[in-house]
């Protein structure tokens, strides 16, 4: 079962409201419209996005297990396109934005989409269930793009390295046959790192799988994009919320909020990063990297 992380913490930082007008950008799992449900029932209006149907589908079930009464709109979007879902609804304004950066145990574990250096699967991993002619995967990216392309990728999101030595082993690799598995790709990466590195205490393919996820889901740029946005859509005293698991995530949002800060059109809610507590670490080793920061528009 996937477990929300800082539910109550992100909760907390959108200042729910009556009448207030929220928007989860990433429902996941449904566990924070869910608690937002708890809080509110049907007194304020939830907008619940997400990119994957079957996030969709099990955050929908969910709210409706409770058993409560509940005003919740659920739409197949990619975050950075929340403006469009709204112009839609002819919703000019909301009172928070919520946004869960993490990746939930059912995509991990249960999308079939390679994610997972530890399962054999397609090598697409895209966010959304069924990829388009036209959307990138990973396996477009082993066996098209050039070697210096793939060699960036992996050491600018990932902070592999050996990011050099795993490129070349791909391109050598695919000049042979087509590279179409995550066990194909995790063959390859430890093949070529050193023997030390395909022992330590994280495995070697981890920071390759998440630099080609970033980069097949532009991550960063649907990040900027989105922040670059929600500021013009908050009501006065409206919230952002954002909970970040990587580095580079939290470097965005911490220099966006940084310039509104300046720029006197928001207020920094803490001026620290609210981390797991040590309580939330035992349950869910997987929180260790999270960090909400949360601002304010004046």
């Amino acid at each position: 079962m996937h477990k929300t992380v800082l539910l109550h913490e992100s909760v907390d930082a959108l200042n729910l409201t009556k009448g207030g007008i929220y928007v989860d950008c990433t429902a996941g799992a449904g566990g924070h419209t869910e608690e937002i449900v708890k809080r509110m029932n049907d007194q304020v209006k939830v907008i619940g996005l997400d990119l994957d149907e079957d996030a969709l589908k099990r955050s929908e079930e969910r709210i409706k297990n409770t058993n409560l009464k509940s005003d919740v709109l659920w739409r197949l979007s990619n975050f950075r396109n929340f403006d469009s879902v709204l112009s839609e609804e002819k919703i000019e304004k909301v009172d928070g934005f919520l946004l869960d950066l993490g990746f939930s145990s059912y995509q991990i574990e249960d999308s079939g989409r390679g994610f997972s250096f530890l399962r054999d699967e397609p090598l697409e991993m895209t966010l959304q269930k069924t990829a388009g002619p036209a959307d990138i995967t990973a396996k477009m990216i082993v066996n098209e793009w050039s070697e210096e392309s793939i060699a960036n990728i992996i050491y600018g999101y990932g902070n592999e390295r050996f990011s050099r030595r795993i490129a070349r082993e791909i391109v050598s690799v695919r000049e042979k046959e087509l590279i179409e598995t995550t066990s194909q790709l995790v063959g390859i990466i430890e093949n070529a790192v050193p023997f030390f590195y395909r022992k330590g205490r994280i495995h070697p393919a981890t920071k390759t799988f998440q630099a080609l996820r970033i980069a097949v889901n532009d991550e960063l740029g649907a990040l900027e994009e989105f922040l670059e946005k929600s500021f013009d859509f908050l009501n006065q005293d409206g919230r952002i919320a954002i909970i970040s698991f990587h580095s580079l995530e939290d470097r965005i949002v911490k220099n966006f909020f940084r310039k509104k800060k300046d720029e006197k059109e928001g207020v920094l809610v803490v001026k620290k990063p609210i981390v797991p507590k040590d309580e939330e670490l035992k349950e869910n080793p997987r929180s260790r990297s999270a960090k909400l920061r949360i601002i304010q528009k004046k």
